[in-house]
């Protein structure tokens, strides 16, 4: 199969990333990768997609160091929607507000034009666009999530503030990384204003019950087709403990990583995401669990899956390239008579 990875920006990927552990594994079974970024869209003159892709030849790499070295020194080359037989964009449209707010939505939107050409595009595009903030959790069933407002009015915040027993977590409605996460308590009361407003420089506010749990970190918890990710009887979990004195516990500011003890109360959490996971066609999704509720839905670009099989000899990328070859068999057969958004979870 022909598959096209879509990122931020092809020059921003790192040997570590999940994409390119995914487009290696893609590689290495016989499929032609292309690699781009948002920018590196276009629509041609005929009505069709356009992506200025990256691509290798089919000489074998010993690392993802190498490959990624290879993809970056390739030249460049336009390869058309109906070209492709699937489309998997991981972008993620928070890196891109303020600076390039032009690209949040393109994948979308050019996804959407790939669809009419017979491309699988993965995760549904459409979904995607609607799933651009954090409201998409709110979707999901209450008994899942903390406790949640989200508003841009300081009073309504600080009356959260004292029905939540004086702790709680404020961050923006789009963002991810954990990037401008607070906890608010007794004494960081007097900031609070200050934190509402840098917020609220980027839009909405969530203000969120603070789960006690959070202080031993959370797991990253991998969903493909709506069930959970699983290899040989091992799921595709990672447990993330928190750098010191820190709240956040993704990878990137600190945290580290460590096998996960996945228990039945996880499965029963996550087994209630599945309707709308299937409605919506997410077939990859990294859900963020702390003790027995669900801090974030990623239904863009989850990462950490290349940890997660390092750390348990268990190759996930390989389950997930296999998913989606399924998908271009089904495809073959079936043609539209099933659209994208059901195909994506099969």
């Amino acid at each position: 199969m022909k598959i096209a990875f879509i990122v931020n920006d092809v020059k921003t990927e790192k040997p570590g990333y999940t994409t390119i552990y995914l487009a290696l594994t893609a590689h290495k079974r016989g499929h032609k990768v292309y690699i781009a970024g948002v920018g590196d869209l276009g629509y041609s003159a005929d009505g069709h997609m356009l992506v200025k892709s990256r691509t290798v030849g089919e000489q074998t790499f010993k690392s993802k160091e190498t490959f990624l070295k290879a993809v970056l020194n390739s030249e460049p080359q336009t390869v058309s929607s109906v070209d492709l037989d699937v489309l998997f964009l991981r972008n993620d449209p928070s890196e891109d507000i303020n600076h390039r707010n032009w690209a949040q939505n393109a994948p979308y939107i050019f996804g959407q034009i790939a669809l009419r050409d017979g491309v699988i595009v993965l995760n549904h595009p459409q979904s995607l666009a609607n799933a651009i903030n954090k409201m998409y959790f709110q979707h999901f069933p209450e008994i899942l999530r903390p406790r949640t407002i989200i508003t841009r009015d300081p009073q309504e915040i600080e009356q959260f503030y004292v029905e939540q027993k004086q702790k709680m977590i404020l961050k923006p409605l789009q963002g991810s990384g954990g990037k401008n996460i607070f906890v608010v308590d007794k004494n960081s009361k007097s900031n609070m204003n200050q934190i509402i407003e840098a917020i609220s420089l980027d839009g909405f506010v969530i203000a969120q019950e603070y789960l006690p749990d959070a202080v031993n970190g959370d797991t990253r918890f991998f969903l493909m087709n709506g069930l959970p990710l699983q290899v040989k009887g091992k799921y595709a979990a990672l447990r993330r403990i928190n750098k010191e004195g820190d709240i956040r516990s993704n990878l990137h500011v600190g945290g580290r990583g460590d096998i996960a003890e996945v228990n039945q109360e996880m499965l029963d959490l996550v087994k209630v995401l599945k309707p709308k996971l299937i409605e919506d066609g997410m077939f990859l999704v990294g859900v963020d669990i702390v003790g027995n509720k669900l801090m974030e839905i990623n239904v863009f670009s989850p990462g950490a899956l290349n940890m997660i099989s390092e750390i348990t000899e268990s190759d996930f990328g390989a389950a997930v390239i296999t998913s989606i070859e399924n998908k271009v068999f089904y495809k073959s057969q079936y043609g539209d008579y099933i659209d994208n958004i059901s195909l994506a979870v099969l």
